[in-house]
C-alpha cells in the first residue's frame, strides 16, 4: 500500500478570507433572485447583474488569498457558476433575436432564463450550507 502525504492546511500567517466569501455568496443570490424576477423582461436583465458582476469581481480578487484554504473551492465554485450562468444568458439572447421573428424563440429563451435563475440559486444555497459547514 502507497503512503500518501497528509494533506497540508494553510500556513499558521494565512487566514481564509471568510467574509469575502459570504458577501460573494450574497451577491450571488441577489443576482439569481433577480434573475428570476425578471425572466421575461430581458432588457432590465443587465440592470441586476451587476451584483453578478460584482460577486465574480471579489471571487477573482480574493481567490490567490484563499489558495490553500477551504475557501478556494467556493470562489472557484462561484466563479464557474457565474460563467456558465452567462453562457446559458447569451445563448437565451441570441434564440431571441434569432428565432424569436418565427414567435417559437420567445418562449425558449424565456424558458433558459428562468431556468438558469433556478439553477444559479440551486448552486448558491447548494454551496452556501457546504460553506456554513466549512
Amino acid at each position: 500500500m502507497a503512503d500518501y502525504p497528509a494533506p497540508q492546511s494553510a500556513s499558521a500567517g494565512s487566514t481564509a478570507p471568510i467574509t469575502a466569501g459570504v458577501l460573494a455568496y450574497a451577491l450571488f443570490a441577489i443576482a439569481a433572485i433577480t434573475t428570476i424576477i425578471t425572466a421575461g423582461f430581458a432588457f432590465t436583465m443587465p440592470l441586476f447583474c451587476i451584483f453578478g458582476i460584482i460577486g465574480v469581481i471579489v471571487c477573482y480578487v480574493k481567490r490567490d488569498d484563499a489558495a490553500g484554504t477551504w475557501v478556494a473551492s467556493h470562489f472557484t465554485w462561484l466563479i464557474r457558476t457565474f460563467w456558465w450562468s452567462f453562457l446559458w444568458a447569451v445563448i437565451a439572447t441570441i434564440i431571441i433575436f434569432t428565432l424569436g421573428l418565427i414567435l417559437i424563440g420567445i418562449p425558449i429563451a424565456f424558458a433558459i432564463w428562468f431556468f438558469n435563475g433556478i439553477w444559479v440559486i440551486y448552486r448558491v444555497v447548494k454551496g452556501y450550507l457546504l460553506f456554513k459547514d466549512s
